[in-house]
């Protein structure tokens, strides 16, 4: 069975307790350290939360750091890991990993390798949606909702195919089928990230050109928000 990787979402000030969902899955880790890997981003700053969220101690013996100046080693062996059946936590110092933190090389191998992604919850859609899809988004474009009309919709479509850097975009659940088919006939081969029901019991993620992840949905109306890669 292949493991899952999670994304620890942190508050970004040194006051606010650990999300309780967070909290209980970081608690239940560290029951079995033997399938349970944990990343942490520097040693001081992520003990020091660790320990006033009130986490067992004896689990900083077991942190691994996984930050810019080691991911690229690490990142091959933790995917092995992960498809061996262990389970990986990633923690930044604060906020959210894999949104200019570290994590997003990480969260891309794990779709490549069909290894599940999720998050502790997390307020803010655009941010969760970045980090959950691997994409490269050190710049990107949030359009927020494309127009209602049709001719206008494929316009600003054909403008963001022109763009070398990652779109952002969201539009009602009843569109997601329609919004799909305008940008599999727009751009046939740009590659998407689809985040569907984030952080909710049926979150889906999918990675891939239009056309073959409308073959993958069996429900055409769901909250969603898309990233053009």
């Amino acid at each position: 069975m292949i493991g899952q990787l999670f994304l620890i979402a942190t508050p970004i000030d040194e006051e606010s307790p650990l999300e309780p969902i967070a909290l209980d899955l970081l608690m239940k880790a560290c029951t079995d350290y033997t399938n349970s890997i944990l990343l942490i981003e520097d040693l001081k700053p992520c003990r020091r939360r660790w320990l006033r969220f009130g986490l067992p101690r004896e689990a900083i013996d077991h942190f691994i750091q996984f930050n810019e100046h080691t991911q690229k080693e690490l990142a091959p062996k933790i995917i092995s890991d992960l498809m061996s059946g262990k389970n990986v936590y990633i923690m930044s110092d604060g906020g959210l990993p894999a949104f200019c933190d570290p994590g997003q090389v990480l969260v891309r191998m794990a779709h490549e390798n069909a290894i599940k992604v999720s998050c502790t919850p997390h307020s803010n859609s655009i941010s969760l949606a970045v980090a959950l899809s691997g994409i490269d988004c050190s710049k990107f474009l949030f359009t927020g909702f494309l127009p209602k009309d049709g001719d206008e919709r494929k316009r600003v479509l054909s403008e963001y195919e022109s763009l070398n850097h990652a779109v952002v975009l969201m539009d009602t659940p009843y569109r997601l089928k329609r919004t799909l088919e305008e940008i599999s006939e727009v751009m046939p081969n740009r590659k998407l990230f689809l985040g569907m029901d984030l952080n909710s019991s049926s979150e889906e993620l999918l990675y891939g050109r239009a056309s073959k992840i409308l073959k993958k949905l069996n429900e055409l109306k769901r909250e969603f928000i898309i990233i053009l890669d």
